[in-house]
C-alpha cells in the first residue's frame, strides 16, 4: 500500500483557478502556432515503432470512448507505470510522473537506458496542469490512477486523455489491460499483443516450475508510518501472485471495499496469516516490520513462511506492475517465494 496513493482516495483537487490558468496557457500556446518544422521536431519525441496502426484509434475508458485522431508525437504519461509502458511499446514520453519515486528519469532499473531524452517530471496525485500544457502534448495517458472526474476533466482540456478503464478506479488495472489501452492509443495494438503474450509465457513458465504455489493462500501486505495494510483482488500485486497459482488471503478479501487495500490494526495482525506472508516496507526500514514483536507472533511468520522485502529494487518492481517491471519481479521474487513456501 503506497502511502501517497492511499491519500488519492481522499483527494479532491483542481479548483477553477487552476483550470483557468491552464486555459489561458493553452490560448497562448495556440497563438504561437506550429509550423511544419515544429511538427517535424515533435515527431522525434516518439520512435518509429508508434507509426504503425490505423487512425483514428478508439480507446474505451470509464469516461467513455476516447478518440486519438492521428499518431501521437508528444505523449505525457501520468498514470502509475504508464511511462514504462510507452517505452516498452517504442515511444518516448515528453512528460511523465514518478510515483514511487525513482528519481532520475522516473523509471525503475528495468527501464534504464530506454529514454533518449529525460522527460519533464510531473507531479503524481496533484500534477502541475500548467506544466503539462506547456509540453504541448497530443496525448495524455492516465490509465492507472485514482479515476477522479475533476482530474480527468482538466486533463482532457489540454489534450485527448486516456483515463482509467471502467472499474479501474483507485489504481485497479492490470499491466495487461494497461498495455492494451496504451498500445491502442499509440497505434501499435499488435506490438501490445506481442508484449503481453511474451510476458504471459514467463508467468506460465514460473508457475509450471513451481507447482507448490498452486492453491496456497498468500497475504500481500505492507507497512507505512501509518500502520499495516493488506492488498485485495484487482490490484497489481495480487494479480501477480494469482498468476503464479496463489490464492489471495480469503479473510482479507472478505473485508475488501472500493479501495486497493484494507487497513490492519496491531490488535488484528493475525489477519496477515496465510501459507505465505509477503510484506513491503513503504517509507520505513524493513526492520520496522521484521523486528515487530506482534508481527513475529503471526503464525506464518513464526513458521518461517514469511518474507519482508528489504531490497528496494525488488519491492519497487513488485509494486510498479508494468509490462516491464513484472518480468524483473518474476526473475527476482519467484525464487524468494519458493524458498519460503518450501520451509
Amino acid at each position: 500500500m503506497n502511502a501517497s496513493a492511499s491519500r488519492a482516495r481522499r483527494a479532491r483537487r483542481t479548483p477553477a483557478l487552476v483550470a483557468g490558468a491552464v486555459a489561458a496557457l493553452l490560448v497562448g500556446l495556440s497563438a504561437c502556432g506550429s509550423s511544419d518544422d515544429s511538427d517535424s521536431s515533435a515527431a522525434s519525441s516518439v520512435s518509429g515503432g508508434a507509426s504503425e496502426g490505423a487512425f483514428p484509434a478508439e480507446v474505451a475508458t470509464k469516461f467513455g470512448e476516447v478518440t486519438v485522431d492521428k499518431r501521437p508525437k508528444r505523449i505525457v504519461a501520468l498514470g502509475w507505470g504508464d511511462a514504462e509502458t510507452v517505452l516498452a511499446l517504442g515511444g518516448q514520453p515528453v512528460g511523465a510522473s514518478d510515483w514511487l519515486p525513482f528519481g532520475g528519469e522516473g523509471v525503475g532499473p528495468w527501464a534504464k537506458g530506454m529514454y533518449e531524452k529525460k522527460p519533464e517530471l510531473i507531479g503524481t496525485m496533484e500534477p502541475e496542469f500548467e506544466k503539462i500544457a506547456s509540453l504541448q502534448p497530443d496525448l495524455i495517458l492516465d490509465t492507472k490512477s485514482s479515476g477522479d472526474q475533476t482530474r480527468y476533466d482538466t486533463l482532457k482540456k489540454i489534450a485527448p486523455t486516456v483515463g482509467v478503464p471502467k472499474g479501474g478506479d483507485q489504481y485497479k488495472i492490470s499491466w495487461e489491460q494497461q498495455t492494451t489501452m496504451i498500445a491502442a492509443a499509440m497505434g501499435v495494438p499488435e506490438k501490445g499483443k506481442e508484449l503481453i503474450a511474451e510476458t504471459e509465457k514467463k508467468f506460465e513458465a514460473a508457475a509450471k516450475a513451481h507447482p507448490g504455489f498452486k492453491g496456497k493462500t498468500i497475504t500481500v501486505g505492507s507497512r507505512t508510518s501509518e500502520g499495516f495494510g493488506v492488498y485485495v483482488g484487482g490490484t497489481g500485486r495480487v494479480d501477480f501472485v494469482e498468476r503464479l497459482g496463489f490464492k489471495n488471503n480469503p479473510k482479507a478479501e472478505a473485508q475488501a471495499g472500493e479501495g486497493f487495500s484494507v487497513s490492519v490494526s496491531k490488535e488484528n495482525l493475525d489477519l496477515l496469516d496465510a501459507d505465505l506472508t509477503v510484506m513491503t516496507p513503504i517509507g520505513i526500514p524493513a526492520t520496522d516490520i521484521s523486528d515487530d514483536p506482534l508481527y513475529k507472533a503471526v503464525p506464518s511468520v513464526k513458521a518461517g513462511h514469511a518474507l519482508v522485502f528489504d531490497d528496494k529494487d525488488i519491492s519497487q518492481a513488485f509494486a510498479t506492475d508494468s509490462v516491464l517491471s513484472v518480468s524483473y519481479a518474476l526473475e527476482k521474487v519467484v525464487p524468494l517465494f519458493a524458498e519460503k513456501v518450501a520451509k
